[in-house]
């Protein structure tokens, strides 16, 4: 009985993630750490402030938190609403 070469089977690729999902992640990534940088930058120029201007009060550290998560949460609500547009380029409708 001749010998042949049968090839193997192809392997069972992976499910990769769909790529909104993918997208999805990536967009959350993005708002988490800009959350946290923000956030500590903005508390971190309230306890200079607090320091130098305020007598050492507690409010300016807050409102400097404040501030940089309320400006990550803005940054991450409008990435969220330009679904399917890209950055830079605007879109006329007819």
């Amino acid at each position: 009985m001749p010998e042949t070469t049968i090839p193997p089977p192809p392997l069972a690729a992976r499910p990769a993630k769909p790529v909104s999902e993918a997208l999805l992640n990536e967009k959350w990534d993005r708002c988490l750490s800009s959350l946290l940088i923000r956030s500590s930058l903005g508390l971190s120029f309230g306890v200079v402030f607090s320091v130098l201007l305020f007598k050492r009060r507690a409010w300016p550290a807050f409102v400097g938190l404040g501030f940089g998560a309320g400006r990550a949460y803005e940054e991450c609500n409008g990435s969220f609403l330009r679904e399917g547009r890209k950055e830079g380029i605007r879109t006329v409708r007819p």
